[in-house]
């Protein structure tokens, strides 16, 4: 863990340690998930002091950019629009009254009390139990640096002030009392860093990995929301309401055993899942649609064949954060086939390969499985406009998915906030969620599900790796490979047009001879290649069988003039 200044210096930091914090800075440069975009379309433009020099002028060119209150991309300041999401340099994001009164000035107090009071009533299974707490906004980066943190407390004002608007909060949702989770329940999850984690309490600013930052108020922020995350799992499976959704911060599923990570300290699915096993449940489904692999979730779980893991996220043969869920990691011991990583294999993924996925793969053996409650890691980071995501998924997408899960364990069904840091995208997607688990219906057309190639290839290649841990998949293993024999046969088809497409042959000695050799040059020549080599063929067959190709011609004329045909 980084220490970047302790509060008993009264919030000074000391110059040596300034500059060697911001060396450990530029050696990690681009390590972290945030950094990776930002590094490869706009470069490193931060000011150097150690490059400094008494020669150089003394104005330095500065360019001029404002960061986007949606999705925190850099701009330059000549342009009125966010070129990644669209939004207004000056557009408000919290344009509901809930906004205005409820956070921060203490009025939040007699929304809570209502809350409560209703909590305490006798019925309230036609609500949808929601866990937050105000303090966990107070879990934010303290030092500044050159763009803003992706993962901050304005997510979580965003949704409440969407669902505000929505007429569902606080109205349709009874918020339950918020409890820190104690330090027994999190050793049975995480339990090499805990201490760690408790001691950025005492620090003004930390860093666990250069992406995931703490304050002083982080590690409370953090038991607060795997408290919440537990007392809800408890709370379904008492029957006293049907479903919850877990409005926390900081996220989880990225916080292993070892080490917290990927903007998360404390691992709020897998907190839930076993106080879901402590509660009663002797099976645990967790079905985590975050756009980045839960490598937390799933080292937690590895080899416990009570949890199911289900995660679907872009990885790209392991480029994409955090290197981690493969197909071909189904488990260890006890638990092989009890991990179950769909993998995209590239970005702008939409809703018809997740929904199409979860047809195939996700609900066959969800059902097969039979869980007495369903965990979502509902990482909204794979919506349209997420700046760290880039895939393509849209609230109805999202909502068609969590529709489709209710219909596991008796509609027994918890929804944990992870990633998704495009406030617009996060707040309609989570809304979407929510209505979802007041019982309306999405109203998805299903007749229009059909996959990219790339996400079929993808979900054909999962189901041959879980076939044999899961032999109701076989039906669907089939048909979809003959689906994809079709797709295959379609390419070959398409690249035999493409091969003797070489374009008008004037082009080469007129104005447009560039553009010719950049469309049908290489066309061309392995054109030629494939002409020449089917001609050496014919040749080489006709001299076996001791013939020419021209009556006229020697067979030597094929092998050389000291040559001899090739005799069997």
């Amino acid at each position: 863990m980084t220490v970047v200044n302790n509060g008993a210096d009264n919030g000074c930091l000391g110059v040596s340690a300034a500059q060697s914090f911001e060396k450990h800075n530029r050696e990690q440069k681009g390590n972290a998930f945030c950094d990776l975009h930002y590094l490869e379309n706009y470069g490193d433009d931060e000011y150097d002091e150690e490059d400094d020099s008494d020669w150089e002028p003394i104005n330095h060119l500065v360019i001029k950019k404002w960061f986007c209150g949606n999705c925190t991309m850099p701009n330059f300041d000549d342009v009125c629009h966010c070129d990644f999401c669209g939004e207004h340099k000056e557009s408000v994001i919290f344009d509901h009254e809930l906004s205005e009164y409820t956070f921060g000035d203490g009025n939040w107090n007699s929304i809570n009390a209502e809350s409560l009071q209703r909590f305490h009533g006798s019925s309230y299974k036609s609500c949808v139990a929601m866990g937050f707490d105000e303090r966990m906004l107070l879990h934010c980066e303290v030092e500044m640096k050159s763009h803003p943190h992706p993962e901050r407390p304005d997510r979580l004002k965003a949704i409440a002030a969407n669902l505000a608007a929505a007429g569902i909060f606080p109205g349709k949702c009874i918020l339950i009392p918020a409890r820190e989770i104690n330090p027994e329940e999190l050793h049975k999850v995480n339990s090499d860093h805990i201490e760690a984690v408790q001691q950025s309490s005492s620090l003004l600013s930390s860093y666990f990995t250069p992406d995931t930052y703490a304050n002083q108020h982080s590690a409370l922020a953090a038991r607060i929301a795997a408290g919440l995350c537990a007392d809800l799992a408890i709370l379904i499976l008492s029957g006293k309401t049907n479903n919850g959704f877990a409005l926390v911060r900081p996220p989880g599923h990225h916080a292993g055993i070892r080490q917290a990570m990927g903007f998360c300290l404390h691992n709020n699915a897998a907190v839930a899942a076993l106080a879901a096993q402590t509660a009663g449940a002797k099976k645990v489904l967790i079905v985590d649609w975050d756009v980045h692999h839960g490598n937390g979730t799933q080292e937690i779980f590895d080899g416990n064949k009570s949890v199911l893991y289900v995660s679907l996220h872009r990885h790209e043969n392991g480029r994409f954060y955090p290197g981690t869920g493969a197909a071909t990691e189904v488990g260890v011991m006890d638990g092989k086939g009890f991990s179950v990583n769909i993998p995209w294999s590239r970005g702008g993924v939409g809703d018809n390969d997740y929904i199409f996925a979860f047809q195939h793969i996700v609900l066959p053996i969800a059902s097969e499985f039979a869980p007495d409650i369903t965990i979502i890691s509902a990482g909204f980071d794979a919506a349209r406009g997420d700046p760290l995501g880039c895939c393509d998924v849209t609230p109805a997408g999202y909502a068609q998915m969590t529709h489709m899960l209710c219909s596991l364990s008796q509609g027994k069904l918890l929804v944990i906030l992870e990633g998704g840091y495009n406030l617009r995208s996060i707040s309609s997607s989570a809304t979407a969620v929510v209505k979802v688990l007041l019982g309306e219906n999405p109203g998805y057309d299903m007749s229009n599900v059909k996959p990219s190639e790339a996400g079929l290839e993808t979900v054909l290649q999962v189901l041959k790796i879980q076939l044999k841990f899961w032999p109701i998949l076989g039906t669907n293993f089939e048909a979809l490979r003959a689906e994809w024999k079709l797709v295959v046969l379609n390419r070959m088809k398409y690249r035999k047009r493409r091969r003797f497409l070489v374009g008008p042959i004037w082009w080469r000695w007129g104005a447009k001879r560039l553009i010719y050799e950049v469309l049908y040059g290489q066309q061309r020549r392995r054109l030629r290649l494939r002409l020449r080599l089917r001609r050496h063929s014919k040749r080489i067959v006709l001299a076996r069988n001791g013939q020419s190709e021209h009556p006229t011609s020697p067979q030597k004329e094929i092998f050389g003039r000291n040559s001899k045909p090739y005799v069997d």
